[in-house]
């Protein structure tokens, strides 16, 4: 058979392929037409049924909410926070001390900014944005978790002004709903909208644009600028995480994003938006409001507990006595710790939080940050940083929960762990786990207990593999340690173990305090009772009662506090002991970024924390010396127990354990496995190491660079 002309078998070709692609788009436009059809069928269905039921559940659930009823909280009573002696730690100011000032007397960027940001088709909808609502449902939907909202400003407003306990249940978002449509009948938008922008928090202690543009501009709000306006437009969402003053960089991405929106509903010209987005310096003039609280960190930390419970217009507006677990002379105690050992504007910050074991009651929380003397971050509760070897008690005390006893001999030597077998421990970075000792120097075989002494990275690394990352991280959380372990990609990595994961100063103070309670754990205290207007103490909120259970054996914690006290006398924790019983665990991160100390003695615990606020700075040459655990936050958690343990007399000593310990046998695949000598890079040479490598890291987990955790 003769085969067709090129030319004609290339068009051949072309029609053919083009018919596939025409029956290509015909079948997904009859698939959509289907998906679309089901769609209206089903949308139809509700409309019946709305329609069928609507006129008796409308007038019903109307009928279930009265603004008239529902009074709004009353303004005018401030409300005050005491420390445990009762001297007054500050107020929290009502509503007339924001200066609430009207649409008029506020630059007209801030409406503007406010609608384009929060409610963009506020002037035209109702209480309810329906196409809102449904694009939050949707987005919600296909992330699976909630990353939009669908309240309107007036919804916001009646969930502020009167619902007093917010929440996210289903009767309380009808109710706000419901109060939203009556008070959208009785009331104009403009009164809405100044009403809104006067009570919503704006961070900093500042309630309402005024107050704002007091704390951050130290000018009127009547002079705010297009950049200014948007900039505080954008914080009610987050007052913390878009921070300016501690977050600029955030701050100005959210500034960033109003201005889009702004110029997105015309309020802006694509001139003034290029202006304002030009200007990446905030220009920022913090004001002196608020300037009389004592306390202020732990203050921030009370009020963030008491709006969690009562919402932030009752703890603003409703006239509370806040009577904490803090303690003035503590305070003084370890400010003067920190103090007498940073005493240079250049040198780090430092925070101290401290906690009683027997009760969870927080006894003092304060920090230094010399280079920031403003600086309002509460680095003790919410400050995220890497805790070195401090998390290595979490491992120790996994591995004797299951029963590996600390006499079990582990291998001291340099430890390459590579489930890839592709990486390299020479590289830079490396592309392999490569622990090693903090001095390079090795000992061999030896005990657990040893390796802690030691605080030896090579021991801890393989003890790690061998309990599992995912049993230190459920361990770490039954002790006290609230944050996240997992990687962006929901991974639990055995690196954890010595420390490579970011905690809470408040996280290890409160799991090492569970040890301290010998394994019984009692959820963090700020605040002991809470007295309401009138005189009533509410007793519904549990205020001041410890909240305690057990999360691992007696004995189990008993072992562990045994290892710890043998540190304190004879390991990485000598420079801490002040002669009196104790335990304590030293920490120091990947190039020398963070520092810790975690201590306790029989009747209160203190964390020490150590490190630059904006980022993880080496700490090379601190008074001549790289800042590490057993250096200055040794010496701090000492300068300060010498004087508070004199204030927690009881107990005198660490809880006796009931019963004892059940010793399991193991196969311990990594114990004494993947040792490498490279005498170009180690202090000295091991007593005895192996080439083997039993283990091809089949759990599957690897931390690359960046853990070099050291004691």
């Amino acid at each position: 058979m003769t085969p067709p002309p090129r030319g004609r078998s290339s068009q051949a070709d072309a029609y053919l392929l083009a018919r596939v692609r025409r029956r290509r788009r015909d079948r997904v436009r009859h698939r959509r037409k289907r998906v679309g059809r089901f769609v209206a069928g089903a949308l139809l269905v509700l409309l019946a049924v709305l329609v069928v039921t609507g006129f008796t559940g409308a007038a019903v659930w109307m009928s279930s909410c009265d603004l008239n009823t529902l009074r709004p909280v009353d303004v005018g009573q401030n409300s005050f926070i005491y420390a445990a002696d009762g001297s007054l730690l500050g107020s929290i100011p009502a509503t007339q001390n924001r200066q609430p000032v009207d649409l008029a007397q506020m630059s007209k960027w801030v409406p503007k900014a406010t609608v384009a940001i929060e409610d963009r088709r506020f002037w035209s909808h109702g209480a309810l944005d329906y196409p809102g609502i449904v694009r939050a449902l949707f987005a919600n939907v296909q992330a699976g978790h909630v990353v939009q909202g669908g309240s309107t400003i007036t919804q916001q407003l009646a969930r502020n002004l009167y619902i007093k306990k917010p929440s996210q249940t289903f009767g309380r978002k009808a109710t706000e709903a419901c109060l939203a449509i009556k008070l959208a009948r009785e009331k104009p938008r403009r009164w809405i909208l100044q009403a809104y922008i006067n009570q919503v928090p704006y961070g900093n202690h500042a309630y309402g644009i005024e107050a704002a543009a007091q704390t951050y501009f130290s000018k009127p709000a009547r002079h705010l600028t297009i950049a200014q306006a948007a900039l505080l437009a954008g914080l009610p969402q987050a007052p913390s995480a878009f921070d300016p003053f501690h977050r600029p960089q955030q701050a100005i991405e959210r500034r960033d994003e109003v201005l889009r929106a702004m110029l997105s509903n015309g309020y802006i010209t694509s001139t003034q938006y290029a202006n304002a987005v030009a200007d990446r310096n905030l220009r920022l003039r913090a004001g002196r409001l608020y300037t009389r609280i004592r306390e202020p960190y732990f203050f921030s930390y009370v009020r963030e507990v008491l709006e969690r419970q009562y919402g932030p217009n009752t703890v603003r507006s409703g006239g509370l006595r806040v009577y904490t677990t803090i303690d003035p002379r503590l305070q003084r105690f370890a400010l003067d710790a920190i103090k007498s050992t940073l005493p240079y504007s250049t040198d780090p910050a430092a925070a101290i939080v401290s906690i009683n074991p027997s009760n969870g009651a927080i006894r003092a929380m304060t920090e230094a940050s010399p280079g920031n003397p403003k600086n309002q971050v509460n680095f003790a509760s919410s400050a995220r940083r890497q805790p070195g070897s401090t998390f290595k008690t979490m491992v120790l005390t996994t591995a004797i929960s299951e029963g590996i006893s600390p006499s079990t001999t582990y291998l001291s030597a340099p430890f390459k762990y590579d489930p890839s077998e592709t990486g390299s421990c020479t590289t830079d970075p490396p592309t392999a786990w490569c622990p090693e000792t903090y001095d390079h120097s090795y000992a061999g075989p030896i005990s657990i207990e040893s390796g802690t002494l030691r605080s030896d990275n090579s021991v801890y690394a393989r003890l790690s593999l061998d309990v599992g990352p995912e049993n230190i991280a459920a361990i770490a959380h039954k002790l006290g340690v609230r944050t996240d372990l997992r990687t962006s990609d929901g991974a639990y990595v055995p690196s954890m173990g010595l420390g490579s994961r970011v905690v809470t100063p408040m996280d290890m103070a409160s799991a090492y305090s569970t040890l301290a309670a010998g394994g019984i754990y009692s959820k963090p205290m700020a605040i002991r009772k809470v007295v309401l207007p009138g005189g009533k103490i509410d007793k519904d909120a549990g205020w001041g009662v410890p909240q305690r259970k057990r999360v691992i054996p007696d004995w189990v914690a008993g072992e562990v506090v045994r290892i710890l006290e043998e540190n304190m006398t004879g390991g990485t924790g000598v420079g801490a002991y002040f002669g009196r019983t104790s335990a304590g665990k030293t920490g120091t991160t990947d190039n020398f970024a963070d520092a810790w100390f975690c201590g306790f003695t029989p009747g209160l615990e203190a964390t020490i924390w150590i490190g630059y606020p904006q980022g993880e700075i080496p700490m090379r040459s601190v008074h001549g010396i790289s800042v590490s655990g057993p250096t200055f936050p040794a010496t701090i958690w000492k300068l300060f127990m010498e004087r508070a343990a004199d204030y927690a007399p009881f107990p005198k000593e660490f809880p006796s354990p009931k019963t004892s310990p059940v010793w399991v046998s193991h196969t311990l695949q990594y114990a004494m496995t993947g040792g490498y000598y490279n005498p170009s890079n180690s202090g000295s040479q091991p007593q005895q190491t192996t080439t083997s490598d039993n283990g091809n890291g089949s759990d599957g987990f690897v931390q690359v660079p960046g853990d070099n955790s050291q004691p």
